[in-house]
């Protein structure tokens, strides 16, 4: 049994975890939570001010998320949650949700 968390909005904090801002690049206008349009699976997120310099793997760009919700979807695209899995380029490390609206869970 899956445990239910709060679905991610345009306007969730969420960071690299180098401290860069990462900002979905589409939305999903027909779902909203707290008036925001949520965000799905399907687009990348951007991510600027990473921290981290090269000779590093380079700063992270872009991040996809590779978990979403499974019984929660718009236009059959699965929603993103708080606890949603995401993988940086090019550094491979996550991204972390660190404010998320909180009255709407889903699996």
């Amino acid at each position: 049994m899956t445990v239910p968390a709060y679905l991610l909005h345009m306007s969730a904090t969420v960071l690299c975890a180098h401290g860069g801002q990462a900002q979905p690049t589409v939305t999903l206008p027909r779902v909203k939570l707290g008036g925001q349009a949520a965000v799905g699976q399907a687009a990348p997120y951007t991510v600027a001010g990473c921290s981290l310099v090269p000779p590093a793997p380079g700063p992270c760009v872009t991040a996809q998320w590779t978990t979403a919700a499974t019984r929660v979807t718009s236009f059959g695209i699965p929603v993103l949650l708080q606890d949603s899995m995401s993988t940086c380029v090019p550094t491979g490390t996550p991204l972390q949700v660190v404010v998320v609206q909180t009255r709407v869970k889903g699996t």
